[in-house]
Formats: C-alpha cells, sequence, structure tokens
C-alpha cells in the first residue's frame, strides 16, 4: 500500500493517507486529474490587491529592512551583492560555458561552475544571459541530479534549475524537471538532497508554467510527507525533510484560490506536528495552520447579503466591517487549535535553547493571533519589523501570513539578492509580491548597491529595468 501511495503521488495522481481516507471532509469532489501535457500555463498570482500608492517621486535609496518578526532565520543574508552586473554577466557566462561543456569534466570542476551559477543568479537578475540555453543548461542540471555523484553537486544543481526557474520565464520548465525532481524526494539516500529537491519542487511549480490542478496534486504529495513524518518518501523523523515539505506546502497553498476542501485535513495534520521535538517543524506547521484559517476568510462581494447575520452568530461582530467573509470552517474544532498554540506561545522548557525559545514564542504569538481573529491576518508584536522596504522608494506590509509565505520561499532561494531581483525588474517576483514603487525622478534609478552609484560599478542594463508595481493583480 505504501509502495502503491508513493508511486501514484510521483505520477502526479492524488494520494490519500489512510487517515485522511477515513474523514468525511477528504475532497471528495475536486476536478479530475490533468493530462501531464494538458495542463494550463499559469503565472503565480496574488490573492490580494497591492497597497496603496504613496505618492512622490524620487531616486531609489540603499536602505532596505531585512528583518521580518524574527520568526523565520532566513530572512537574514549576506551582503554578497557589490560585484558590478558587468562583472557577473562575464562570470556567468563563462560559468555557463563550463556547464556545457560536461565531457571529461570532474565532479569538482562541475560543483565550481554550479556554484558561480548559483552565485551570479541569486545575487543579480541576469535573465538576458540564459536566452536560448535554458533547456541544455536544465539538461545538465538534470543529469547531475540524475546521477547524484556527490551530495554537493546535486544540491548545487537542484538550486540551479529552481534560479533558472524564477529567473527566466518558461512555461515549459516544470513540465521537463518535474518528473526528476519527484524521483529525487523519493529515492534519493541523502535527505539533504529530498529537502533541496522539494524546495526546488516549489519554484518551479510557482515559476514553470503548471496549473492549479498540478499544484494540489503536490499539496496531497506534501501532505502525506507530514502525516507520515517522512517515511512516505523514506526520511523517517527527518526534520529537515518535513520541515521542507510544510514550508513548501504553505508556499503552494497561497496559489490555489479555494482550499477548502483540502483545509480540514492538513490542519489535522500540521496540528499533529505541533507536538515535533524540532522547532523548525511546530513553527512552519503552525504557520500553516494560521495560513489556512486566514484562507477560510475572503473580500466580502456584493451578494453577500447574509454575511452579517452568520458572521453575528459565530461571535465576530465586527467582521462586517472589516471587508472579509468567513466562507467555511477551516478546522471543526478551534478551540484544541487555540489551546495548543497559546500553550507553545508560552512554553518554558529548560532544555530549549534560548534561540529556538525565542523563536517559538514570537511565531506562536502571531499564530495565536491570527486563530482567534483570521480576519486580521499576520500581526506582530514589533509591526515596524514587519515592513520590506526596497531602498525607501518600494514597500510592502507583510500583514498576511500569504505575504509572508512567499517572501519567505523566495527569500530562501534568493537570499539578500532578492532586493536586487526586485529592483532590477524581476516581473515573476515582483507579480508574486506586488510592492509599491514610486515613479522615479528624470535623473534615473540608483544603484542598489551602499555608496553612490558611478560609471564602473552601475550597468546599462540595470539603468534600463522598469518597476512593475503589482497593481493588476486582482483580490
Amino acid at each position: 500500500m505504501h509502495e502503491d501511495l508513493r508511486r501514484r503521488a510521483l505520477e502526479s495522481g492524488k494520494t490519500v493517507s489512510n487517515k485522511a481516507k477515513s474523514k468525511p471532509t477528504s475532497r471528495g469532489n475536486s476536478k479530475p486529474n490533468s493530462a501531464a501535457n494538458s495542463r494550463a500555463a499559469s503565472r503565480i498570482q496574488s490573492r490580494d490587491v497591492s497597497d496603496d500608492e504613496d505618492g512622490g517621486n524620487g531616486n531609489l535609496s540603499d536602505d532596505t529592512n531585512q528583518s521580518i518578526n524574527s520568526i523565520d532565520q532566513l530572512l537574514e543574508s549576506d551582503d554578497f551583492n557589490e560585484q558590478s552586473t558587468e562583472v557577473l554577466r562575464q562570470e556567468l557566462q563563462d560559468a555557463i560555458t563550463n556547464i556545457l561543456e560536461r565531457k571529461g569534466s570532474s565532479s569538482g570542476s562541475r560543483e565550481g561552475a554550479f556554484s558561480i551559477y548559483v552565485k551570479c543568479l541569486t545575487s543579480h537578475y541576469l535573465a538576458e544571459g540564459l536566452y536560448g540555453r535554458v533547456s541544455d543548461l536544465l539538461a545538465a542540471f538534470s543529469r547531475s541530479v540524475k546521477t547524484e555523484t556527490t551530495e554537493k553537486e546535486t544540491t548545487l544543481a537542484l538550486r540551479a534549475i529552481a534560479l533558472t526557474a524564477i529567473t527566466y520565464e518558461d512555461d515549459n520548465l516544470y513540465d521537463s524537471v518535474s518528473a526528476l525532481l519527484k524521483r529525487s524526494i523519493s529515492d534519493s539516500q541523502s535527505t539533504t538532497i529530498k529537502a533541496a529537491a522539494i524546495y526546488s519542487l516549489a519554484i518551479c511549480i510557482s515559476f514553470g508554467g503548471a496549473g492549479e490542478e498540478e499544484m494540489l496534486d503536490v499539496l496531497t504529495f506534501l501532505l502525506e510527507i507530514a502525516q507520515s513524518d517522512g517515511s512516505f518518501i523514506g526520511a523517517d523523523d527527518n526534520p529537515e525533510v518535513v520541515a521542507a515539505a510544510l514550508h513548501t506546502y504553505g508556499f503552494l497553498a497561497t496559489q490555489v484560490e479555494d482550499v477548502e476542501h483540502e483545509s480540514e485535513d492538513a490542519v489535522a495534520a500540521f496540528l499533529d506536528q505541533l507536538d515535533s521535538d524540532d522547532v523548525r517543524v511546530q513553527v512552519a506547521a503552525g504557520e500553516n495552520i494560521a495560513l489556512l484559517y486566514e484562507k477560510s476568510y475572503t473580500p466580502r462581494e456584493d451578494d453577500d447579503t447574509s454575511s452579517s447575520e452568520d458572521e453575528a452568530d459565530d461571535g465576530s461582530s465586527d467582521d462586517y466591517d472589516s471587508g472579509l467573509v468567513k466562507r467555511y470552517n477551516a478546522y471543526h474544532n478551534t478551540n484544541e487549535i487555540s489551546e495548543k498554540v497559546n500553550a507553545l506561545a508560552s512554553l518554558s522548557s529548560k532544555s530549549m535553547g534560548r534561540r529556538d525559545k525565542r523563536m517559538l514564542h514570537q511565531s506562536f504569538a502571531s499564530i495565536a493571533q491570527t486563530i482567534d481573529n483570521p480576519k486580521n491576518g499576520l500581526q506582530s508584536n514589533n509591526a515596524s519589523k514587519m515592513v520590506v522596504r526596497i531602498h525607501r522608494e518600494g514597500e510592502m506590509r507583510v500583514d498576511k501570513w500569504w505575504k509572508f509565505m512567499r517572501l519567505n520561499a523566495i527569500r530562501r532561494l534568493l537570499a539578500g539578492g532578492f532586493v536586487n531581483h526586485y529592483f532590477e525588474g524581476n516581473k515573476q517576483v515582483l507579480d508574486a509580491l506586488p510592492m509599491i514603487m514610486r515613479a522615479t525622478g528624470d535623473s534615473g534609478i540608483r544603484s542598489p548597491r551602499k555608496g553612490a552609484a558611478t560609471k564602473a560599478t552601475k550597468g546599462k542594463y540595470r539603468d534600463n529595468r522598469r518597476f512593475v508595481s503589482g497593481d493588476h493583480l486582482t483580490a
């Protein structure tokens, strides 16, 4: 049975655990599985409209607030973006040449070439350097993933695939790598590779042309991993793999319009993971629960005439003025959830390190507020840190869990280069996280690197980039 479930998951078929089968809330009326070659291409879309434009003109500054509460250390990154884009473009071309000239290469030389490729695409938006070479590059990376000569080469190749997907728009990319990534998740002997493949799958399905049906299939697959504590893919009780599955579930769930039929089973699985011995797993599970509660509320529509009565019945008397309407119950026993998350928000244990304890308390304090009142989205005790600023002229308030999930997923991949990808106009990142950018003045856009821009450090490619505010996205 276990092998049959895993095989079906790898073939993009729906998988349902025994636990899920026994529950009447499991999705029973979902759409039929889409054929592998008939998925509708889609771009990652926002559930909510972007923040209001605050007006004003001026050049971009070099300030950026990189701390979002402190509940995810992945938002901390090294500043490795000081190199000129001209230098990086040449390094990228040299790396691509070495990658494609694979004949006679050693694992060490491939690791070096992959490392440079990853560094260049992480630190800046260099899509033009990939033109006409994407299919060959994916083939080269796929060979390294398939052979697994070394763990380092394989994880670098997986990261390179994800960076290619987020950098270069290609609606066929996911189809070309999905089977390989799923095979690595299931069959690799390395749990590090399994986790890296899960994160790579998340980026490729989001930016590589997959449709919502495929996302639902993968969400089911990820839920099986979480429910089985990793044993579903041969990673028994491995917190790295389980945390990767939980993070990826949250990221993909932000892109699915309606998760009502998935919510009950998913919250139940995440509730079990709150008892994990690993803080990363506990926090990731709690954040997913908060997201699913948030998603049970959607913007009020013109025909919501009876909503005020329903909201008054469930005690949410001020929901009518919030602009949000509760559409369904995210979980049948919210009191159970509240008791658990509030206990974790104040948990005291001598065996837990200070950093882990702080992360647990801060995370679950915010999660508890969402469970108590989902329409408020993501709340923090330090609101000033819940803002992402791009060189003083761009801003996004991280006041929703869907924004937080997407921000973490993209920052996990791009690290400190996240700011530059915004500044240099990576449309895929801009569409995923709509941020308000003010119009630039006649003098042009300043370099995002520290210090004044000079002819030696400012590339013409950067000067020609234009920002997209994301205003066209619908709620």
